[in-house]
């Protein structure tokens, strides 16, 4: 997933980072490098706010004319798909963890973007959910 950022000069210096699609992620830095790097980790950080809230992730929209694409860690991509096809079917991780044949607090684990998850483990999810996890390669 690859959010459309505006990379906006600021009147101190440095450049001040927004995104359209995640009003929520706000940053800036010194320069462009900087400011780069601080718009993927408050990218990242946003989505644990949509995570807390149990909010469905906005699907990242086409960049417009001066944008830059700025990427989330593909971990956090799998676990906003499962957060997603969740909160659409409306499927609690009591019900997931019945569907896995596990416990709630590994769903919980599945959900965390702090904790280290192994795809296949979030594929087994997305299966249970009657979604696929696939990887492509462009």
């Amino acid at each position: 997933m690859k959010y459309p950022a505006i990379f906006t000069p600021a009147d101190e210096g440095g450049f001040v980072v927004t995104f359209r699609d995640i009003p929520e992620a706000i940053t800036q830095g010194d320069d462009e490098n900087e400011a780069a790097a601080m718009a993927r980790d408050v990218l990242r950080e946003a989505m644990g706010v949509y995570f807390s809230e149990r909010r469905s992730v906005p699907a990242p929209s086409k960049p417009q004319k001066g944008e830059r694409l700025v990427d989330l860690p593909l971990s956090v991509v799998a676990k906003v798909h499962l957060l997603n096809a969740m909160l659409g079917q409306d499927i609690s991780p009591s019900e997931l963890a019945r569907r896995l044949s596990t416990t709630r607090q590994e769903v919980n684990r599945l959900t965390d973007l702090d904790h280290v998850t192994k795809i296949d483990r979030i594929a087994e999810a997305m299966t249970a959910l009657g979604r696929e996890l696939d990887l492509v390669v462009h």
